[in-house]
């Protein structure tokens, strides 16, 4: 995926920057995977206030990650993205194992458990250095304009 068609898809999704939290798709595999990036650049607002003497990525930004890099697949796979709209609808098995800081960078890999009708389920973990930080299991419904 060129990083013009990421861009394009990117402004598809209902979040905008400064709330875009992939930089880049690497891998895509319409039937069952994908892998994108957020570079932590320590730049963004919310470590100002998370915490401010010793930074950490809130956890619900890293679903949010997740969530935007899964949007952005189901766009790619969609017969006409301007007509379609994704909602992720529930997180199930959260969990956080590791904190995110300034100066990483972090590999997400989702992939596709279940798609029947509008419905998907995915897997997404979210790597730091080769290590798990953070993993769930999201459900996401397409829904025509």
């Amino acid at each position: 995926m060129s990083s013009g068609e990421i861009g394009r898809l990117v402004r598809q999704i209902p979040t905008q920057y400064p709330f875009v939290l992939v930089d880049r798709i690497l891998e895509h595999d319409p039937a069952g995977r994908l892998v994108a990036v957020k570079n932590v650049t320590g730049a963004e607002d919310f470590f100002a206030g998370h915490f401010p003497s010793h930074p950490v990525m809130p956890g619900v930004l890293i679903l949010e990650s997740l969530a935007q890099a899964a949007g952005i697949w189901l766009l790619k796979t969609a017969p006409d993205p301007r007509r379609v709209e994704i909602r992720v609808v529930g997180f199930d098995g959260a969990k956080f194992r590791r904190p995110v800081v300034p100066g990483d960078q972090i590999r997400f890999e989702l992939e596709m458990l279940k798609f029947s009708g509008k419905t998907c389920r995915m897997k997404g973990q979210g790597f730091v250095d080769g290590k798990v930080v953070a993993e769930a299991e999201m459900v996401a419904r397409v829904i025509d304009r």
